[in-house]
C-alpha cells in the first residue's frame, strides 16, 4: 500500500538542496539531516564521556541489525555489518568449498565488485562465465543458457549500475532455486529505492553498503546470508569476533558463531552503524513503496523530457525494467557535461559515453526542467 509522501517535511532532511539540485545517488548520495545529527551526538558522547555509554552504543548496533534485516524482509541473525559490497561478495567467493571445474555465472555489465572476486578463483580451478548484455539489458534466457551442473553461483546486480535495468530477481531466484544454484544479489543499487525480499526471490546471499540509496555513510553496509546455506560459506578473515564467546578474551574456545554474526571478525564501525541506523528510520518511515512510486513518477518525467528532445535513452524504458537510474548518450561529447553541470550546481554522473541522472524521492519535477533546461543550453553551445 503507497501513501503520498510529504515532500515539504522531507525537504528538510536534505538542505542539499540549498546548493545542489542533486540527481546522483547512484553514486555517493548526501546526508539527511537526521544522519547528521546521529553522527554528531555519537562523537559529542564519546569526547565528553569515553566509552561510559558503551552499553548504548551495542544496543544501537542491535537496533540497526534489526532495521536492516527488516528492509530486506530477512531474519536478524541472517545480517552481519560490512565496510562495502566488496567485502560481502568476497566472504562468500573466498569461504565457498569450490572444486575445479566449478563455474559462476555474472552477466558482463556489472561493477567490478561483484566481478573480481569472482575472477580472482581462476587459480583454484573455477571459471567465470560471463554472460552477454544486451544494450544495457540482461535477458533471463540469456543468463540461464550459461547455467550448467558444475555452477555453484549466480551472481547479478539487482540494478545495472550503468543502464539502471532492474534485474527480475525472483524468477531467476526461482530458476536458481529448482536448478540447486546458489544466488548472489548486489543490491548496492536498489535498496533504499526499490523492494527487496530476500524470501520471496530466493536469495541466498546479499551484499550492498549505505552510501548510495540508503542515504547513509561510505565504509558501511549490510550483507545478508540464508540461514538455509550458511553452513557453505566459512569465514576467511579471522578474529576475536567470529565466535561463541567474543567477551572472553582470555578463554580460548574456537569456536564459531552459527549465524551472520559469525563474518564479524572484530570491532564495529560504530559510529557509521549509528548513521546507518538513522538513515533506514527515514527509509523505513517513508516506506519503500512510496519511496519507489515516487522515484518511478520521477523517472517518467525524465524520460518525458527526454523523448522530447529526441535524446536516445539508454536505460530500458519498460516499467518491470526500469529503477532510479535512467542513462541516456548524446549526439556531442557528453565529456565536458559534467563539469558544466557542476559550475550550474547540478551533481549528475558522466561515465562510459553515457550521461545518468539518479534523483530520489525528495527531489521535483521543477529541479528536472531546470536541469533540461540547463542540457538544452549545453547542447546549444
Amino acid at each position: 500500500m503507497t501513501t503520498k509522501i510529504n515532500l515539504k517535511k522531507i525537504a528538510k532532511e536534505f538542505s542539499v538542496t540549498d546548493e545542489f539540485i542533486f540527481f546522483d545517488h547512484a553514486r555517493v548520495a548526501p546526508l539527511p539531516e537526521r544522519v547528521r545529527k546521529a553522527v554528531i551526538a555519537f562523537v559529542d558522547d564519546a569526547t565528553r564521556f569515553g566509552t561510559a555509554h558503551y552499553e548504548t552504543w551495542i544496543l544501537e548496533l542491535d537496533r540497526t541489525r534489526k532495521k536492516f534485516a527488516q528492509l530486506i524482509n530477512a531474519d536478524i541473525d541472517e545480517v552481519a555489518f560490512i565496510k562495502n559490497t566488496s567485502e560481502g561478495i568476497s566472504i562468500v567467493a573466498n569461504g565457498f568449498d569450490w572444486q575445479p571445474g566449478d563455474n559462476i555465472v555474472i552477466p558482463d555489465i556489472e561493477f567490478p565488485a561483484n566481478v573480481y572476486p569472482w575472477w580472482n578463483l581462476k587459480q583454484r580451478g573455477v571459471e567465470t562465465r560471463m554472460v552477454k548484455s544486451v544494450e544495457g539489458r540482461v535477458l533471463f534466457d540469456d543468463l540461464i543458457k550459461q547455467v550448467d551442473g558444475r555452477t555453484q553461483i549466480l551472481s547479478i546486480s539487482s540494478v545495472e549500475c550503468n543502464s539502471g535495468f532492474r534485474s527480475d530477481l525472483n524468477r531467476i531466484g526461482n530458476f536458481c532455486k529448482e536448478k540447486g544454484v546458489l544466488f548472489f544479489v548486489d543490491a548496492i543499487q536498489s535498496l533504499g529505492v526499490l523492494p527487496m525480499d530476500v524470501k520471496k526471490d530466493h536469495i541466498d546471499f546479499l551484499s550492498a553498503d549505505g552510501h548510495k540509496w540508503m542515504l547513509s555513510v561510505e565504509g558501511l553496509g549490510g550483507f545478508y546470508i540464508s540461514k538455509e546455506v550458511a553452513n557453505k560459506i566459512r569465514p576467511v578473515t579471522m578474529g576475536w569476533g567470529n565466535v561463541v564467546n567474543a567477551a572472553n578474551f582470555m578463554e580460548y574456545d574456537f569456536t564459531l558463531k552459527k549465524d551472520a554474526k559469525k563474518f564479524e571478525e572484530g570491532t564495529l564501525n560504530t559510529i557509521g552503524i549509528h548513521a546507518f541506523g538513522a538513515a533506514l528510520d527515514l527509509l523505513l518511515e517513508t516506506g519503500i513503496d512510496n519511496i519507489e512510486k515516487r522515484v518511478m513518477n520521477l523517472g517518467d518525467c525524465i524520460i518525458t523530457e527526454l523523448n522530447r528532445r529526441d535524446i536516445k535513452i539508454y536505460s530500458s524504458t519498460f516499467l518491470d525494467e526500469r529503477s532510479g537510474n535512467i542513462s541516456f548518450t548524446l549526439d556531442k561529447d557528453a565529456g565536458p557535461l559534467y563539469s558544466y553541470m557542476m559550475e550550474n550546481k547540478v551533481k549528475l554522473t558522466v561515465r562510459d559515453g553515457l550521461v545518468r541522472f539518479s534523483p530520489h524521492f525528495y527531489n521535483n519535477e521543477d529541479e528536472i526542467l531546470k536541469v533540461f533546461d540547463l542540457l538544452d543550453g549545453y547542447l546549444k553551445k
